[in-house]
Order: structure tokens, then C-alpha cells, then sequence
């Protein structure tokens, strides 16, 4: 994606509220806020008004987008402060440790919807292609929706992190024999990877009405094999993050169930982080 100069970047943030404007409702000052990877959005057309800010055609991203209220270029969670439109503001669960959740935020949310989208649900059995950043968090909330969770990685010493995290099973995708044991038996496959790879080998493990969904975006085009899909009625779709009313519900779900990223990075959490209304 093209950046627009200067850039102060961050989409992941967490901060405390210092001021609100006058027509600010759901936050004062004090309170634990967060902000995602968009500030703003037309808030008329069909799909804001269905609560997916994210195909909104007219959105502001947190960083690099022009600003259409104060002009330039809307900065990120790295600067001093930012003000943020009430309802692209996020309430935080005060029971999970921060360091974990200011990147659930993107990866998180990002992980979460499609697993909604799709219907995860108990007795399911869900696939995780990689077991990154996404990956992870794909299996935290796979497990926390009661399904049958089967990682896939390249790599042999990622298993024991892999089960450290919820997973059932984990196979090696090298492996031709692990891979041909698990032949149409997935509801639910979260393809993670953002590297070149065979598709085709996680379409064939879909059952019937399965979906595999990419979450990972891939810089060179995959070669889907219609012969993949047409058999079972499986579907290959791809999600970016979430609405605004999803991504609360996620983070109020990882409230309840105690989940939350295992990312390195902790949240630059701000003391004049403000938030208010246009």
C-alpha cells in the first residue's frame, strides 16, 4: 500500500483517555480506550450501516490517510496523542494483561470474523494454516469456540507451542502421509500464510460445504484448481478485519475467556491518548 509522507505510524493502541468532546457518551477521562486500523468511515453507505466499517468505500485509516477533518495525513498510535471520532473507539476489558491486547486489535479481530463469519461452534473441525502472529490467535479462539483444532506447519519445531496453545493436533505439511489422513474432513481452514504455497493442498482437506478462508495475503497470485472446489461445494473466500461492533465483541469475548496475543510487542500505551467526536 502506497505511504503517504510524513508517517507516524500505529494501529494497535491503547491509551488513557485525557479529554472528550462534549458530545462523547461511552468514555470520560480516566478510561482504558482503544483504536484499531480505522478512525473513520462515511458512516451512510450500506456497509457502515451494517456495522462493516471495513468495506466502507470512503475510510480513514488510523495512519497515512488523509484527513479529512483537520487536513494532512492522520497519525498513528506512535505519536503523542491522537483524537479519535467516539465511535471507532474501543472499550477494554481491565481483567487481561495490555501487553497482550493492543494487537488483538488487528490480529486478533482479524482471526476472530471469519471464524464468526463461517460458524465455528462446538464439534466443529477448523484448520490453522501457520502459526504466526494470526495463526495463534486463530487457534486461541477456534479452541475457545469449542471446535476440533489441527495446526499445519512447515515447521517441526513449532508442535509443542502449537499444543502449548490449544491445538488437538498438528501436522507437518511437508508430510504427504499427515496431509492425505485429513482428505475432506474440515468444516473451517484459516489459511495464514503470507508466503507463496499450494492452496490446493488445504482446498482438498475441505468437506463438504467447508471454507477455507485467507487471512494472509500472498504478493504473488495463487492458482486455485476448479477440480479443488467443485467436489463438496467447497468455497475459498478471503476476510480483513472486522466492523466495529464485531472487534468489541471480540474483545469483550477474550475478556471472558482470557485470550489475548502473545505478541512480543506490548502497546505504547499513552497518557494523553484523547478521544471525541467530530
Amino acid at each position: 500500500m502506497p505511504t503517504v509522507y510524513p508517517c507516524v505510524p500505529g494501529h494497535e493502541i491503547i491509551g488513557r483517555v485525557t479529554k472528550v468532546g462534549s458530545a462523547v457518551t461511552k468514555f470520560k477521562p480516566g478510561d482504558l480506550a482503544g483504536v484499531g486500523c480505522r478512525v473513520d468511515s462515511d458512516n451512510t453507505c450500506p456497509h457502515c450501516q451494517a456495522g462493516l466499517e471495513q468495506f466502507c468505500p470512503n475510510q480513514t485509516l488510523t495512519f497515512g490517510s488523509p484527513d479529512k477533518h483537520l487536513g494532512g495525513v492522520t497519525y498513528g498510535g506512535y505519536s503523542d496523542s491522537i483524537v479519535v471520532d467516539e465511535r471507532f473507539v474501543l472499550r477494554i476489558p481491565t481483567n487481561l494483561n495490555l501487553a497482550g491486547v493492543a494487537s488483538l486489535h488487528c490480529a486478533g479481530i482479524t482471526t476472530y470474523s471469519p471464524m464468526r463469519h463461517w460458524g465455528v461452534t462446538k464439534g466443529k473441525k477448523v484448520g490453522v494454516v501457520g502459526l504466526g502472529g494470526l495463526g495463534h490467535m486463530g487457534v486461541k479462539f477456534a479452541r475457545a469456540f469449542g471446535a476440533h483444532v489441527v495446526v499445519f506447519t512447515t515447521s517441526p519445531g513449532k508442535k509443542e507451542d502449537a499444543i502449548r496453545l490449544g491445538t488437538d493436533e498438528v501436522v507437518v505439511s511437508r508430510n504427504a502421509d499427515e496431509m492425505k489422513k485429513h482428505t475432506g474432513s474440515f468444516d473451517f481452514i484459516l489459511d495464514t500464510i503470507s508466503a507463496d504455497h499450494d492452496i490446493n493442498a488445504y482446498i482438498n482437506l475441505l468437506g463438504r460445504d467447508g471454507n477455507l478462508t485467507l487471512v494472509g495475503a500472498p504478493s504473488m497470485p495463487l492458482a486455485v484448481s476448479a477440480f479443488g472446489l467443485l467436489p463438496g461445494r467447497r468455497s475459498l473466500s478471503g476476510s480483513p478485519i472486522g466492523g466495529l461492533p464485531e472487534t468489541q465483541e471480540m474483545l469483550d469475548f477474550c475478556g471472558a475467556h482470557d485470550r489475548r496475543s502473545r505478541s512480543p510487542w506490548g502497546p505504547r500505551e499513552s497518557s494523553k491518548t484523547q478521544t471525541s467526536t467530530h
